[in-house]
Formats: C-alpha cells, structure tokens, sequence
C-alpha cells in the first residue's frame, strides 16, 4: 500500500558497547517536505542519519523508502536508491578542485581508455553551479575555498546526485546570514520539485522559517513529531531536555580588575591592520564580524599560529614575544579553535589522551608520565563538564560534537590560563550544552580569567559579553559596551555601513 511518507524508519535499535545510542527509534518523512530531527547532542540523531545512509546496520527495526524495505550496507546503496547527505563535518580532498571533489566517482569520461573529460567536468560544475546561483570557481582547489563557500559545494555535491531524500546536518552551522538566505532558496526550489529533506540543526529559529515538521530524539528514544509552525521555543526546548531553560544566559557580574592583555596596532598584510584592543581580568570581550572579517586570524595571531608583521601585545603591563603558539601558552593564553575537528582534535586518540595534549610537560618526569595523576585529573573535568562517554579512554572521534568541544575546553582548563580565547565555542551544539558552556564561561570570568569569545550568532555575543568589538575586512569598525550595544548597531558595524573609531 502507497503513503504520504517518502520514508519510514520504525522501531531502530542500535547498540554499541557500553552504550544504546537508539531504543526503538520511529521517524516518518512525508513526500516533498522538509523535515527537522532535533535534540541535545549525544541525543541519537547522527546514529540514526549513519543507519539511514547505510554506514550502520540496526540491530533491530525496519527503513521502508518509497514503499520498499531497505536493507543498506554502504554509502553507495543509499546514493542508488536516492539518499545523499549533506555532512556536519566537512571533508573535502584539499588538494582537488571544486568541479573534482563535486563529481568525484563519477567524472565524465572517454570510452575505452577512462581518462577524464576535464571540458566537461567544469561544464557540468558551472551548470549546476547556475541552477543553483553558487558564484565558485569550478577549478579553484578545495584549499582555497572558505570554510562557508566549502560549505557551499558541500551542498551542490548533494544536489548533484538527484536524489529524492537530502540529509543537511548544521547546514548553516559555517555560513553567514546572506549565505543561509540562499540555502533556504535552493531549499524552497528543490521542494517545489519534490524533493524531501531531512534538516538537522540546532537552531531553533530556522524551524518555522523552513521547516514542516519536526521529530524530537532525547537520550537516544523518541520524544515525539509536530507541525512546526505554531511550536514555541519554550515547548521545543522542553521536549528536547526534559527540562526548562527559563535563562540560557544567567550571567552574573564579575569582579573586572587590571588589564590582562593588551594589543597595540597589530597587523598582518592581507589579514587584518591596526587592530588595539584590551581584556581585563573577570571581562568577557566578544569579537563580532562577517566570516572573512578577519576576527579569528587577529586572535590566531596574537596567539602565535600566525605571528604579526607589526605592532606589540602585553600581557599583564609587560611586552611579550609571540611566535608560536608554544610561546603564547608559556605566556599564560589558551586557545579554543574554531574548526574542532580539522585544528582541535585528534579524533583516532582517547578523550583523555586529548584532554592532556597541551598539557604533557606538567604530567612529566624524567621522560615518564604520571598516570595516576592524569587519570585522576581527567576524570574530575570529566565529571565537572559532564562529558557524556562510556570512558575515558573511549576514542573522541565517537563522541557527539558537543561532548568534543566540551573536552578540548576541559584540555585548557587542565592548562588554567590567564587569558582563554573561545572561536566559535558553541558551533554546532544543542541548547543544552550551550547553556552549560555559557555558565562555565561566566564561572572562569568571576575566578578572575580574561575571556575572549569569537561568535557569529549575535544572541551568543550580546548574551555573554561585557564588552563588544566588531571587525570588517581586516579592520576594527567599533567597540561597544554591552549596555549600549543591539543586534542592528554590530550590524550596522559588521557590514562597514558604521565606522566609530
């Protein structure tokens, strides 16, 4: 018998050890809609998305698509039947160009002898490109790219299979707010031609934007399905955690003392010039901007990843020589990157193995680890982030991307640095998570840290800081005291339409 549903996944059940990461499981997609699956991270979503994309097998459960039964093996299966996804990670072959990483596998070719149509592969590239108005290069190489417009083929790589059902998991997670504007559009064309999509994210206000319908997951079960446009951010927040979060910033006034660390006119030719900025101890200074603005290669190089050309950086009133990220730790600064898994973690290592990697000089004597002391250590920041994994030694590529960022943030809290920089500190992860990042953040501000947070999400940035500096095109464009800033004003700067100093 036909449905209305495009896809059933019923009754999933998936084990691993230690852990049951889905118990009897249901999602229903109907034909020509975009459907949202929500919840905290750790909540069986990606589980569910690798069974239904043939990387798992279920242990229990039935995938009915298009009225037949699957039983899926690979990738490969699944782009047969007419199932691609759009991953939060992203894993472009750097050194291909965009037109080969799009069409990789399946590159038009010369009968016989297999070589390449190169002609044609940038052809196809630059019609689909069209169809989906993407300005991009076919033949620049992966490298070169963004990470919003790698984002961006991510998504045409997709589109290039013509599928029926796309998987986008934190399809916005890299993207800039024009950006996203052209997602939504190629999402609204690709449902008038009836394509149906499944839209991962944590943002809950992109639910009645372009959602129809939503499926909640909690603690790898099945909360329940809704329409999504007349649900409430408390509602959804409440099926997601089980809980009310009445104040996802519950920032509390610090105690703001000497300057921590001052930067004097830095510059790095083609990044950023002439950036002066302050961070006292028990402040929280946010860095706003447009992706390209320049905000994480400034903080990048006063953290010595890419040392500056020009100008002097203090830390607590005495000059500093930063050269490399080695020097910046001895200096008593931390940084939290911005991409974790391609510039934070080691994914085939332990999550104790990289919670201790800055850290291996202070668990050392004479060329032996304390082990006992790392054990002992790691499970107490375990313990206190609340880091959801079977054990310590489980490897950290397994664990949700909030439990990672948690970890990387319990790496620097072994260090206890005087300055901690935070890129992007809450990209991709659930409300929940988020609100516990938020509360530890102020809690290191009141123990006298001096906190710097990179956001892209203007709630993020009025909700956490004291003090706000906004970056366009490499340059400063203004400063703001949290009580006189709004999301128009940093705007207003972000976009180089206001200049205040």
């Amino acid at each position: 018998m036909r449905t209305e549903y495009i896809l059933q996944m019923e009754n999933i059940t998936k084990e691993f050890p230690s852990v049951k990461a889905l118990d009897n499981v249901q999602l229903k997609v109907k034909k020509g809609t975009v459907h949202a699956l929500m919840g905290e991270n750790g909540a069986g979503k990606s589980t569910l998305m690798k069974i239904l994309i043939g990387i798992y097998t279920p242990d229990k459960g039935v995938v009915t698509f298009n009225n037949e039964e699957l039983k899926l093996s690979n990738i490969k299966n699944a782009l047969d039947k007419g199932i691609s996804m759009i991953h939060q990670e992203l894993s472009p072959i750097p050194h291909m160009t965009v037109a080969e990483n799009i069409f990789l596998g399946r590159e038009p070719s010369y009968p016989f002898s297999g070589w390449v149509k190169s002609k044609r592969l940038v052809e196809k590239t630059r019609e689909l490109f069209e169809r989906l108005n993407i300005d991009i290069n076919p033949n620049a190489k992966m490298a070169e790219l963004s990470i919003a417009n790698t984002q961006m083929v991510e998504i045409a790589k997709a589109v290039s299979y013509e599928s029926e059902l796309i998987i986008m998991d934190e399809p916005t997670s890299a993207i800039t707010e024009k950006e996203v504007s052209h997602l939504f559009a190629i999402i609204r064309a690709l449902k008038k031609d009836g394509v149906s999509i499944i839209y991962i994210t944590h943002k809950m206000d992109e639910l009645s934007q372009i959602t129809d319908e939503f499926t909640v997951l909690r603690d790898g079960k099945y909360v329940g399905t809704k329409p999504s446009e007349h649900i409430s951010k408390e509602q959804l927040i409440q099926m997601m955690v089980g809980r009310e979060l009445n104040q996802i910033f519950n920032k509390k006034p610090a105690e703001i003392r000497d300057v921590a660390l001052s930067v004097r006119n830095i510059s790095k030719k083609g990044k950023f010039e002439n950036i002066s900025f302050e961070v006292r101890k028990g402040e929280i200074v946010a860095f706003a901007g447009l992706m390209g603005s320049g905000r994480t290669e400034t903080l990048e190089s006063v953290f010595g990843i890419h040392p500056i050309d020009s100008g002097e950086i203090y830390i607590h009133g005495k000059k500093a020589a930063i050269r490399s990220p080695r020097d910046a730790i001895n200096y008593g600064l931390g940084l939290l990157t911005e991409d974790r898994k391609s510039t934070g973690l080691f994914l085939p290592l332990s999550v104790q193995d990289n919670m201790i990697t800055v850290n291996i000089d202070r668990y050392s004597k004479r060329g032996f680890l304390n082990h006992k002391r790392i054990k002992a250590d790691c499970t107490k920041q375990n313990s206190q982030l609340a880091i959801k994994t079977p054990s310590l030694n489980q490897k950290i590529q397994f664990l949700s991307g909030g439990n990672q960022q948690k970890a990387l943030i319990a790496r620097w809290l072994l260090r206890d640095p005087e300055i901690l920089i935070l890129d992007e500190p809450t990209r991709g992860i659930d409300i929940g998570a988020k609100s516990e990042i938020y509360n530890l953040i102020f809690k290191l501000a009141r123990a006298g840290k001096a906190i710097i947070v990179i956001s892209s999400e203007l709630p993020e940035v009025l909700g956490v800081s004291d003090r706000i500096i906004v970056m366009h095109d490499g340059r400063k464009t203004g400063e703001l005291e949290r009580e006189d800033a709004t999301q128009e004003k940093i705007m207003q700067l972000a976009t180089g339409e206001l200049v205040t100093n």
